[in-house]
């Protein structure tokens, strides 16, 4: 039989606990109401774990509210549930006999996430939890990071100075604003009827307009939230996980664009409530897995199908290196002379060569963007230079234009292109080529109409779902 675990996640509602295997299945789970008094929870705990064990146990995970010191196994603080001073490892595994890992619930769903949900293969990361509060973790590298003890507190971003005074002390934190708890706030000050958030939305979508008041009360602290995680750590993608973590994402959607410099990949987890408790077993496992991944994005499409742009659009938005055929081979068009067409497709080979070199000598978590028209190769090519990199993941944008839109394009460009570039001669093939050629398909593929400015939160968010794919 496989190696089990049994994660336990304490929420400041309810405790979940789960027998989950190593690769992340649950076998069995139970949920129970968190008490009231923090002396009970140990006793709550215990119970649920004794219901759940059994010989091929490996050991106990338990994701717990607050600030977390790793080092010595102990809760420094907590919000709307307090467990700070209850020896609460000791405890366990006195009593039960199984080693316990203990961590930020937050830091155990992300764990999971990072394993076998909408964060795979990334490795700098950010994570909201939304729920009766707001919990927060942060991955570099793959890992978990701690900063000196307790980095990740992102329920504590103050958005607006003189707010509301939060658990934690202060003034304004965003968990006092776009919690669960603070959503029920806003309805009941808005004097609103509704029972839930599905009821706000369905309210917002027939045109009340204090409904869309309420969303934009509990979503905008949240966006500034983002924004200023964005700006400060730079992550490749932002979850919202958590009950409300998808209802999150669809109010921010619904608010006005903000500066392009603060527009981080957000999207829902994809776990949902299980993810505490899949995470905190999985951390019991010793070098648990990240699946660190070697992923690319295929920019693709004919000669004057917009193709740079894109890709540059792109890694503004990810940080993701670009590696263009053009170039690589443009500087060597430069200090040769005398190219023709042959010449210049040779080159256009070598080029194409050294990219897929450069990604085989990368290391697992990386991940690049290829600017290039991969149909001058077949795709038999394609594939065997994605098997040889090591690539794990391959999304591509295939950037459309009707034929006669890339020569007009195509035309109007010729005076800037180096020598060894087919001249006007090669327009009506382009033509013809553009109006004919399909995606490569070595993967995913998303069409990009380029006759008009490409929509980056579509791309970003298609980039997403096929990167977090399990």
């Amino acid at each position: 039989m496989s190696e089990l675990a049994i994660g336990v996640d304490i929420g400041g509602t309810n405790i979940r606990a789960a027998l989950v295997s190593k690769r992340g299945e649950i076998l069995k789970k139970l949920s129970e109401r968190t008490p009231a008094d923090p002396r009970q929870v140990f006793e709550r705990v215990k119970a649920m774990v004794q219901e759940l064990d059994m010989a091929d146990v490996v050991g106990l995970g338990v994701g717990v509210p607050g600030r977390v010191d790793i080092a010595n196994r102990s809760v420094l603080s907590g919000g709307i549930l307090n467990l700070a001073g209850m020896d609460l490892v000791d405890q366990l595994e006195t009593s039960l006999g199984k080693k316990v890992v203990i961590e930020n619930d937050c830091s155990m769903a992300l764990i999971a996430e990072m394993s076998i949900g909408a964060a795979k293969g990334f490795q700098s990361v950010a994570m909201l939890t939304i729920g009766t509060g707001i919990g927060g973790a942060v991955a570099q590298d793959g890992s978990i990071y701690h900063g000196h003890r307790t980095a990740g507190q992102f329920g504590h971003i103050c958005v607006q100075h003189d707010g509301p005074e939060c658990a934690c002390g202060r003034r304004g934190c965003v968990e006092t604003f776009s919690s669960g708890t603070a959503l029920r706030r806003h309805i009941n000050e808005a004097g609103l009827s509704a029972l839930s958030i599905a009821d706000i939305f369905e309210m917002a979508s027939s045109g009340d307009a204090t409904a869309r008041a309420v969303l934009r009360a509990w979503a905008g602290p949240l966006r500034v939230a983002l924004d200023n995680i964005a700006a400060t750590m730079d992550p490749e993608i932002i979850l919202l996980g958590g009950g409300l973590g998808s209802d999150a994402a669809r109010a921010l959607a619904d608010l006005p664009a903000v500066a392009p410099w603060f527009r981080p990949m957000i999207v829902p987890a994809k776990l949902g409530d299980d993810a505490g408790v899949i995470g905190a077993a999985l951390s019991t496992f010793s070098g648990v897995s990240r699946c660190a991944e070697k992923r690319v994005v295929l920019v693709n499409g004919v000669p004057a199908s917009g193709k740079s742009r894109l890709a540059k659009l792109l890694s503004e938005r990810t940080g993701w290196p670009v590696l263009s055929l053009d170039g690589i081979k443009n500087p060597f068009l430069e200090h040769i002379g005398g190219v023709d067409r042959e010449f210049n497709r040779m080159l256009g080979k070598a080029s194409y060569q050294a990219i897929w070199l450069a990604i085989r000598e990368a290391p697992a978590g990386s991940t690049f963007i290829i600017d290039a028209w991969f149909g001058f190769q077949p795709k038999t090519v394609l594939e065997a230079y994605i098997k040889d990199a090591g690539v794990d993941r391959v999304a591509e944008l295939w950037c459309k234009v009707p034929g006669v839109v890339a020569g007009e394009r195509y035309g109007s460009r010729l005076k800037d292109r180096l020598p060894g570039h087919p001249g006007a001669e090669y327009i009506p093939e382009l033509v013809a080529l553009a109006d004919r050629a399909e995606p490569m398909g070595c993967g995913p593929w998303m069409t990009v109409d380029q006759t008009r400015e490409p929509d980056m939160d579509d791309v970003m968010a298609w980039i997403s779902r096929v990167f977090g794919q399990a």
